[in-house]
């Protein structure tokens, strides 16, 4: 099964006023394990920069204006994610601006259902509890001291790491306790060795039997090794 664990940085937090993608990442997985393919594009958002988006993710109109737009970023976009669920942090946001970019170029829309959402995850999980991705960092004991921007990549595999933690851990199918009800592939529900047909020889020399036998002797009547 593969997935992408996907993250946007925007120029603010609405699409239909004008707001813009500036930085895509993602990381894919594979049966829940990276395969370490990523994918990272800036993007020039054809507008100016607002302050309270700049304080958030550190790109400004200077860094991002030789980026290439949005159309010429979209089809290697769509190429890496192809049909793949797109695991993301408040997945509703994400998907609106991508949506939006891509209708803008009257491209095919992600479908909704596409998307896993990690933040609907977490607080089902953990009800009550603070489930942005820094509070589930710290739930899970993941390094997040790199973070000191918002970035899409970084968030990305910061992500991966949170979502395999939501999953049950880096290897969720793995249980080392067994029950009556599991069954290997072949259908037992027990492997056991077979007993040979042939058993083998022993590896003692007559010598060795002798030293033994002669060992035991001192040992008195009562040693157990004379039962």
């Amino acid at each position: 099964m593969r997935e992408i664990v996907l993250d946007t940085e925007t120029t603010g937090l609405d699409p239909s006023t004008g707001d813009r993608i500036v930085e895509i990442g993602g990381v894919e997985l594979f049966n829940h394990v990276p395969t370490g393919r990523t994918y990272h594009q800036y993007i020039n958002p054809e507008r100016s920069m607002p302050d309270e988006a700049y304080k958030i993710h550190g790109l400004g109109d200077e860094f991002l204006r030789d980026k290439p737009v949005f159309a010429k970023i979209v089809n290697e976009f769509l190429s890496f994610v192809g049909t793949a669920k797109l695991v993301i942090h408040n997945a509703a946001f994400d998907m609106k601006f991508l949506n939006a970019e891509l209708a803008l170029l009257k491209k095919s829309q992600l479908p909704w259902d596409q998307a896993i959402d990690t933040l609907t995850m977490a607080r089902k999980k953990f009800p009550g509890s603070p489930s942005s991705l820094d509070a589930l960092c710290r739930r899970f004991g993941i390094d997040n001291s790199s973070r000191i921007l918002h970035g899409a990549l970084l968030d990305s595999e910061i992500l991966a790491e949170v979502y395999l933690e939501l999953i049950g851990g880096k290897q969720p199918g793995l249980t080392l306790a067994s029950t009556s009800s599991e069954q290997s592939v072949s259908g037992a529900s027990e492997w056991r060795p077979r007993r040979r047909q042939i058993p083998l020889p022993s590896r003692l020399t007559e010598k060795e039997k002798a030293a033994h036998a002669a060992f035991v002797q001192t040992l008195g009547v009562h040693a157990r090794w004379s039962r």
